[in-house]
């Protein structure tokens, strides 16, 4: 069973903020009356009081500015691993209401080779983290683990490192350089064209013979962005000690 946080974390701060508001208007509670009768009533002013500050804030920071995250799967190898805990900024493609996630500011549109987190549009409680590797009016093809965007052909190039036994390369996609493994180098799954309709964004994992992305789920669109990958803040794995050198990783 999922768990709504975001809805949890608006009704409760909805809940405080009304008693609060009550409790100003209409109850005036003194510390007095709560010493002299620490009823029901009483003991829920008190509580309302001192979580409803903290309460709208964290609300704010997660709703608008930013939110965390874990990396659950092995898709977006070797930018993000298993236990990588990291920071999304939520402000990136739009200012949306916590729980509807109605747009209610326009403050920028995904640009080609950003890690996006966007919610997948079959289950919208499922979270995906994928690159953009396709905007609106694109024509994409995927051939033998190359990129051509537009007629364009990426750069890619082994850096002679490896990453699980798989060898890294480099993909240059219009500027924004980063890591991608390759499994079976010039062989490929799902090759194909895509042409990316308005509104929407073709996403991949850089781990791109092991991602389940827009190759079988389908373009992501707009309304189902949740933000941008902007940073690693932890990398911690149960009964293991933490990789203290991936925190404050910039996300390539």
């Amino acid at each position: 069973m999922s768990i709504d946080l975001a809805l949890i974390l608006t009704l409760l701060t909805l809940v405080s903020g009304v008693v609060v508001a009550m409790d100003i208007l209409v109850w005036k509670t003194s510390e007095q009356d709560e010493r002299n009768a620490p009823g029901p009533k009483a003991v829920l002013v008190e509580y309302s009081r001192s979580f409803f500050p903290v309460l709208i804030f964290v609300l704010v920071i997660r709703s608008f500015i930013f939110e965390p995250f874990r990396i659950p799967s092995g898709s977006m190898k070797p930018t993000l691993i298993i236990g990588d805990f990291i920071f999304v900024k939520k402000f990136s493609y739009g200012l949306r209401l916590p729980v509807t996630e109605t747009k209610v500011i326009e403050t920028g549109e995904p640009e080609l080779g950003d890690v996006v987190v966007f919610r997948l549009p079959s289950d919208p409680k499922i979270h995906y983290i994928k690159r953009v590797v396709g905007l609106p009016g694109d024509r994409v093809v995927y051939e033998r683990q190359r990129l051509t965007i537009n007629g364009v052909r990426m750069d890619l190039a082994p850096n002679g490192e490896y990453f699980e036994s798989a060898p890294i390369y480099l993909e240059d996609l219009g500027g924004r350089v980063h890591e991608i493994l390759i499994h079976d180098p010039g062989r490929s799954k799902k090759d194909g064209v895509y042409v990316v309709p308005d509104g929407q964004y073709l996403m991949m994992g850089d781990n791109r013979d092991k991602s389940r992305d827009s190759r079988y789920i389908g373009m992501i669109p707009e309304k189902y962005l949740v933000g941008e990958a902007v940073r690693v803040w932890m990398h911690f794995i149960p009964w293991s000690l933490p990789e203290w050198d991936r925190i404050g990783t910039k996300i390539e």
